[in-house]
């Protein structure tokens, strides 16, 4: 296992931090619930090879994540790890309910403080909230009653509202992004990437495979791949492409197997900051538009035409099926679709006026592609 300093804090930390998301599970009655010996075998595993970070959330598995990673960090394993739980910003009615909600997660985690406590999956909206909530008082003084160690925020929305979040409190003690080479310009970026490495606040990265969906890649990435003198992995490569960047200290994995957990375990031995060499960065580019060549309607979802008189979501609906296509995954586009008809926001209310074509700077013949994807999903459905 590789460490590195974790930002200006003192200590260091894995390289590979350990994600409660996705832990074991099996069915009890019709209900899908933690596998607890396993997930507790499987966290205690990992730290016994290496990993010093453990990341999880009040949501996680409905619930149950908090629970399971405070009886795995039992029997000397808290002090082992570095331990990061969330605050659940949707469930934030009042001021004091930041409080009573920290109160609760200590108490599942069974822990009297936890080393990191974000804000959890912050965007422009909930930046607005947590600011009317007064939330640098509520961190400061879980700070100063030894609740938490330092405070952070994760983080989903794109850069600008990344570079507001960041400047907007001086004692942020990480940030956790999602961060892949497919997504280096999407979200905090790469720019936003740099921006917290400049202030000193050192970065955990979240879904550095997509939830999964690089590990598996399609025929022409695979291809790539292969023909690549180095022979890494689909994972290998994605991992070695975020460990590149000194700015990141950890590089979470939710990890739902032994056989995950040590493939994982074996990469991270390796892995170091500035280990990629220029021809692998520019391999790591050519795997990305090797994904993006596969996408069909070349929509950059600026939003231009939004919103739609009809509320079809035209940004959503090409942004699914265009993942599907990417992942050759069509069933992650019937899913999506499904919901978005429950909702009436799918294509078949189009009535073609023509308002999106008109303010769309791409030019796309968004109609066109409504009705396609619209047609193509009933097909499969039928």
């Amino acid at each position: 296992m590789q460490y590195v300093p974790f930002g200006k804090h003192g200590f260091d930390v894995s390289r590979l931090g350990f994600g409660c998301m996705r832990l074991p599970t099996r069915m009890e009655g019709d209900k899908q619930v933690v596998d607890q010996e396993a997930a507790i075998a499987l966290i205690r595993r990992g730290i016994d090879g290496g990993i010093t970070y453990v990341d999880t959330a009040y949501p996680y598995h409905g619930g149950e994540s908090e629970i399971v990673v405070g009886k795995a960090l039992k029997n000397g394993y808290r002090e082992k790890v570095t331990l990061t739980t969330k605050l659940p910003i949707w469930a934030v009615n009042e001021e004091k309910d930041m409080n009573r909600l920290l109160d609760e997660q200590l108490k599942k985690l069974d822990v009297p403080y936890v080393d990191f406590y974000l804000l959890h999956a912050m965007n422009n909206e909930r930046m607005d909230k947590m600011i009317a909530f007064h939330y640098k008082d509520f961190l400061a003084q879980a700070v100063r009653d030894g609740r938490i160690k330092r405070p952070g925020f994760s983080f989903h929305d794109g850069k600008e509202a990344f570079l507001r979040i960041l400047h907007d409190y001086d004692n942020w003690g990480m940030a956790q992004i999602q961060f892949n080479y497919l997504d280096d310009q999407e979200q905090a970026t790469v720019d936003g990437l740099r921006e917290a490495g400049r202030m000193g606040i050192p970065l955990v990265v979240m879904e550095p495979l997509r939830g999964g969906a690089l590990a598996n890649p399609p025929k022409n990435v695979r291809e790539l791949m292969e023909n690549n003198p180095h022979k890494r992995s689909a994972v290998e490569w994605a991992f070695a492409y975020i460990a590149d960047y000194p700015e990141v200290a950890t590089i979470l994995s939710g990890m739902s197997s032994r056989q995950q957990l040590d493939d994982n375990l074996r990469v991270f031995d390796t892995l170091t900051v500035g280990g990629m060499t220029d021809a692998d960065r520019q391999f790591a580019k050519e795997l990305k538009q090797a994904y993006l060549s596969r996408m069909p309607v070349k929509c950059t979802a600026c939003q231009y035409c939004q919103p739609c008189p009809q509320n079809v979501h035209i940004p959503d609906i090409f942004q699914a099926y265009n993942s599907a296509k990417m992942f050759d995954d069509p069933g992650r586009f019937r899913g999506r679709y499904r919901e978005m008809i429950e909702k009436a926001f799918d294509a078949s209310n189009c009535v073609q006026c023509g308002a999106c074509e008109a303010a769309c700077p791409q030019h796309l013949s968004i109609i066109d592609w409504l009705q396609t994807i619209d047609k193509e999903y009933r097909e499969t459905e039928k």
